[in-house]
Parts: structure tokens; C-alpha cells; sequence
């Protein structure tokens, strides 16, 4: 029996059904986003994502899944959480503003 979990779109791990997921607006409402494309995440990908950039600067440059994971702070986020269960839960760190 295969297990068809829907995948994070970030990090590319599986988000079990009994995990927080989130709809991460790729550019964000408040910029003109609403109504605009989402992708699927685990809640701990999404809070990371808005623990680094502002709305501004998502909706400027990092409004595409490729952008998101070139950003340096994301990137690292990205290969370490890779080694983590697709169930991994944790605090995020705070705004690095």
C-alpha cells in the first residue's frame, strides 16, 4: 500500500495528513496576490519563508518556487529540513529583521 501525501512544494518532502500544511500565496495578497496562484506547504516551510522576507520583497523577487530556494537563508533551511521526517515539527527562529 502506497501512501499519496501531497508534496511541500519547497522542500520537496511529503506533508503527512496529521502534519500543519498551509497555501503559500507566491505573491502575497496584500501586493496584489489575492485570487493569485498558491502552492502547498508544510506549515514549518511557510513560517520560515515569512520569517525571512518581507511581503515587499516577495512579491518583488522571490515570487516563483525556484527564487524561493535560491535565497541563501531558505537554501540552508531547505538542506537541513531535507534530513528531517516528513512529520518534523519545530519552533521557526524569529524575523532576522
Amino acid at each position: 500500500m502506497t501512501v499519496d501525501w501531497p508534496i511541500c512544494a519547497l522542500c520537496g518532502r511529503p506533508i503527512p495528513v496529521d502534519v500543519p500544511q498551509s497555501a503559500h500565496h507566491l505573491i502575497p495578497k496584500l501586493k496584489g496576490g489575492k485570487g493569485g496562484p498558491t502552492v502547498l506547504l508544510h506549515h514549518i516551510c511557510h513560517k520560515e519563508i515569512h520569517a525571512t522576507l518581507s511581503e515587499a520583497e516577495l512579491a518583488r523577487s522571490y515570487n516563483t518556487i525556484e527564487a524561493l530556494r535560491s535565497h541563501p537563508r531558505l537554501a540552508k533551511f531547505v538542506a537541513w529540513v531535507a534530513n528531517r521526517p516528513p512529520g518534523f515539527i519545530s519552533r521557526t527562529p524569529g524575523r532576522r529583521r
